[in-house]
Order: structure tokens, then sequence, then C-alpha cells
């Protein structure tokens, strides 16, 4: 049973997470060889306070 966490900033509309899980579990079960009913996605909204690259917050860009 493969489990798969997506950590991204928060904002994503329910319609793209539906997407992204439906490209990712098709991904998944056909490289894995998995049923897709056994694919599990974990969306962990970060924060844009939570997150920084090259020493910058994502809430202060």
């Amino acid at each position: 049973m493969p489990i798969v966490t997506v950590k991204m900033l928060e904002g994503r509309t329910p319609e793209q997470k539906r997407a992204l899980v439906e490209k990712v579990t098709e991904a998944v079960s056909e490289t894995t060889g998995a049923p897709a009913a056994n694919v599990t996605i974990i969306i962990e909204d970060m924060p844009k306070s939570h997150y920084a690259t090259g020493g910058v917050l994502a809430s202060d860009k």
C-alpha cells in the first residue's frame, strides 16, 4: 500500500487538489503495480509563514 505525502503552500482549490490526487494516484499505480484503490495520498497544506527559500519567508514575497 503506497502512501504519498504532498507538502505544498496553502491556497490550492479543492478542484486543484482533486486533480493532483487523481494524477499522483495514477502515476503511483502505474509505476508500482499497486491497485489505485490501495494508493493513499496525504496533502499537507503549509502556511506561507512556515516556508522559506533563500532566507526569505514565502509570506514576505
